[in-house]
């Protein structure tokens, strides 16, 4: 059973817990421009992006010569809302009957049960090793993410992550939590003690956007690997926050639209239970000395919903506004939204709510970036390294360069109710540079920004330069 990669740290897991309940399913491995060529053999530029990314992977993978065509099958998911995921299904059947291989079963993996798959069944077992699998590739994320950019010595940190594989693939196979929520306890308390550099905290980076091209990395031409080797930090929200979250969607349904109260119970019953599965280990994560816990479904929902309607369901819907919103409060205020280009859900609940994050939160620093198989990479690499490097002045601001002192403010608090204030004196503020920033007020803060001038002839140029090009380019 061939099945498009999407997030390689999820999905290699993920393998594993389909072989271990009878099913031969094989993980494409990520890919490039040559599947993007494929896949636009067979399916329309105007489509999104992933689907032809997707129908690109499977096509090449069937024309490498390395599976048998005669017993071969392809795997796709469908969410059963009104998004990709749940249609290009229909691209996939379609380009296999106009590249001849009309014979080859596509099968459905939907929770809703939209298609009936003679030989293939989701038996509690095989979903009890899939949340572990998730669980792993959430776990994993998040510690290596948080120590790789530190690291004293190069490749510790995937040396130590290869040191408990064996170990985790087979946990992932027998489908027990006790197991896991040991394996869990041992690999935090190992990166908790790992060796790291010293020196202050980079700039932390969010990444958030369309599922797919949000994890895959040849999708967004590795976004991770350029903001680390910017000198960021990358944050990466869960990937089983947006199982949750579709699951959280029934609530809604249920209360405003046509949704069933037993679909309602049944989402919020296997929401408990994922939640209750991962318990110990967000337990750990907030014990520990250099990691956070996830937050619970409830709680982005709670978030969100004071800035838009939950019934944003299509896509990533309200879950993309209310990662932005957690990451920012959490101080990974610079954020990078990528979606496929003309992804209405995604421009809605993405790029359509920065305008009001930025208002409520001046500190926040986002660029939207748009994937296409006609998109510039060149035009995306600039646009995220101009947010790095308003990134990188901000740390620098809020490390604090001498000056009056004074306890500064949160930035955006007492700064002045003029344009631009947030962006334009928030840097200050938060530096402590002059007591005009610590004092608050339009006055305070100019005569912050003011004192700080004088100390670097060109750093109030450039930095209204900076907004300007800022609000230029959000107008």
């Amino acid at each position: 059973i061939l099945a498009p990669q999407m997030s390689p740290i999820h999905f290699e897991f993920l393998e594993t817990a389909f072989r271990a309940n009878g099913y031969n399913l094989v993980i494409l491995p990520p890919s490039g421009g040559a599947e993007v060529d494929e896949g636009l053999k067979y399916v329309n530029n105007d489509a999104c992006y992933p689907s032809i990314l997707v129908v690109g992977q499977i096509l090449a993978a069937l024309k490498s010569g390395e599976h048998r065509l005669d017993s071969v099958s392809v795997l796709i998911t469908q969410t059963g809302g009104g998004c990709r995921a749940t249609n290009y299904i229909g691209f996939i059947r379609k380009a296999l009957a106009d590249a001849g291989y009309a014979h080859i079963p596509v099968i459905s993996l939907s929770a809703s049960g939209m298609e009936k798959n003679p030989g293939f069944k989701l038996t509690l077992r095989l979903l009890r090793s899939a949340i572990i699998a998730v669980m792993y590739g959430d776990l994993f994320m998040k510690l290596i993410l948080r120590t790789r950019p530190y690291e004293a010595a190069p490749g510790s940190v995937e040396r130590l992550r290869a040191r408990f594989s064996e170990r985790c693939m087979a946990n992932v196979a027998d489908g027990r939590l006790a197991s896991f929520n040991l394996n869990m306890a041992a690999i935090v308390d190992a990166f908790d003690r790992i060796e790291l550099a010293g020196g202050a905290r980079k700039p932390r980076v969010g990444l958030v956007g369309e599922i797919l091209v949000k994890f895959h990395p040849g999708a967004n031409n590795n976004a991770i690997a350029l903001v680390e080797s910017e000198g960021a930090e990358a944050v990466m929200p869960d990937l089983m926050g947006f199982l949750l979250y579709s699951a959280h969607n029934a609530n809604f349904k249920r209360r405003y639209l046509d949704g069933s109260l037993a679909s309602a119970v049944i989402s919020n019953l296997v929401i408990k239970a994922i939640e209750r599965c991962a318990r110990a280990m967000n337990a750990k994560l907030g014990a520990s000395e250099r990691f956070s816990a996830s937050h619970s479904i409830k709680s982005l929902a709670d978030g969100a919903s004071e800035i838009l309607s939950l019934g944003n369901t299509t896509g990533e819907g309200w879950l993309l506004t209310a990662e932005m919103l957690q990451l920012i409060r959490e101080g990974a205020s610079n954020i990078i939204c990528m979606q496929p280009f003309a992804c209405l859900p995604n421009h809605v609940t993405g790029k359509g709510m920065i305008k009001e994050l930025k208002r409520r939160y001046p500190q926040a620093n986002i660029v939207a970036v748009d994937y296409d198989p006609g998109a510039s990479e060149v035009n995306q690499l600039n646009r995220i390294k101009l947010m790095l490097s308003v990134a990188f002045k901000a740390a620098a601001g809020g490390a604090g360069d001498g000056g009056d002192g004074g306890e500064a403010p949160a930035l955006g608090e007492g700064i002045g109710d003029g344009e631009g204030a947030g962006e334009s004196t928030g840097d200050g503020a938060a530096g402590g540079r002059g007591r005009g920033g610590a004092r608050g007020g339009s006055r305070g803060g100019a005569r912050g920004s003011a004192r700080g001038g004088r100390k670097s002839p060109l750093a109030g140029a450039r930095a209204s330069s900076e907004v300007f090009r800022q609000k230029r380019y959000d107008t």
